[in-house]
């Protein structure tokens, strides 16, 4: 018994040892078909890092733009139509932003402003007043109004703003309105107009300097604009946007064939205090102005919130530079602004 134990421990030694020989056929080729699978991943991994680039952003919103080719460009300016009967405007909606200021009759009319964006159906057009060339020169916009008593084109043409009046097919009349409240422009064509004239298609300076207000902000989730007695506006904030209205009315938009209609928003509501004057010329009926140089009060409403502040700017080559109340930059939020260009006799509050 003791022999045949031996002998079976002996054979189980010899297998044992006998495979030595396995391994060395099949390790090396493990290790030659590793290296090709790993080492291009480890190579390919930042080029998907390092070419991604910032989006390209508004100048007059600092929103992103989706089309390249729009961003290199000027800025066409139209003067919008704002009498009850001139109610519901088209195309203010697509507008890249909107600067309200008064006229006569207690009213106030709109300059709309399209850079990255377009309307090929923009209205009620109406004419201009010598407070509008101070608002849009610094953007090297080209305005676009139903024209205007001479004085005022010469104020116009003064401060270097390039001009456009009706012209057919960027203007035209439109059936469903009766005059004057019933011409409306394409602001694609009108770019081609400007084209035609020469004038400079440069892109603009940002509209304000972008950025998320202060902490220290209040709550403002219903702002009354109190602009006369006849014309009072209320924008409520709605969880998104601004939406405006005109005593208990929403101030609606309507589309072309009158199928689509929405409330007039806004994302972000800029107000500057201005005073209010007369201005008139050697002929023809003197209108309202507003000294838009200088120094004066400033509120910025986002996102149901409200910071107070000033503006300040010596001339109309200059942008709006806001501030608050500690005299530190004030920024304004990305996002379509109205800027309300306010007499400073009258109240906001909110």
């Amino acid at each position: 018994m003791r022999s045949l134990t031996a002998i079976a421990v002996s054979c189980l030694l010899i297998a044992a040892c006998g495979g030595d020989s396995v391994p060395t056929t099949t390790v090396p080729a493990v290790i030659e078909t590793v290296p090709p699978t790993t080492i291009p991943a480890t190579t390919t991994e930042p080029s998907t890092t390092t070419t991604t680039e910032p989006p390209l952003v508004s100048p007059l919103n600092g929103l992103p733009v989706e089309d390249p080719a729009n961003i290199d460009r000027r800025v066409i300016a139209v003067k919008i139509d704002d009498h009850w009967n001139a109610r519901p405007q088209s195309g203010i909606e697509m507008a890249d932003a909107v600067f309200e200021l008064p006229v006569e009759a207690s009213l106030t009319r709109f300059i709309a402003l399209f850079h990255d964006n377009d309307s090929t159906f923009l209205g009620p057009m109406r004419s201009g007043r010598p407070t509008d060339p101070t608002l849009i020169r610094y953007l090297g916009a080209t305005f676009t109004i139903s024209g205007a008593q001479p004085w005022v084109i010469g104020r116009i043409n003064q401060a270097g703003v390039p001009l456009i009046g009706e012209i057919r097919p960027a203007t035209f009349r439109f059936s469903g309105r009766r005059a004057p409240h019933n011409l409306y422009v394409n602001t694609e064509l009108l770019r081609d107009a400007a084209d035609e004239r020469g004038y400079a298609d440069d892109p603009p300076t940002d509209l304000f300097r972008w950025g998320d207000l202060p902490d220290e902000s209040e709550p403002a989730r219903e702002v009354f604009f109190d602009w006369s007695g006849t014309t009072q506006v209320t924008w409520k904030w709605a969880g998104g946007r601004y939406e405006r209205w005109l005593g208990d009315t929403p101030h609606e938009w309507r589309s072309e064939d009158g199928e689509t209609t929405g409330t007039v928003t806004a994302d972000t509501l800029v107000v500057l205090f201005a005073p209010r004057y007369t201005a008139g010329g050697s002929s023809g009926s003197a209108v309202p102005a507003m000294e838009t140089l200088g120094a004066g009060r400033a509120l910025v409403f986002s996102g149901g919130q409200v910071v107070e502040g000033t503006w300040e700017r010596e001339t109309i080559e200059e942008r709006f530079e806001l501030a608050d109340a500690d005299g530190a930059p004030l920024r304004v939020p990305t996002g379509i602004p109205w800027i309300s260009i306010f007499p400073d006799s009258r109240s906001v509050t909110w």
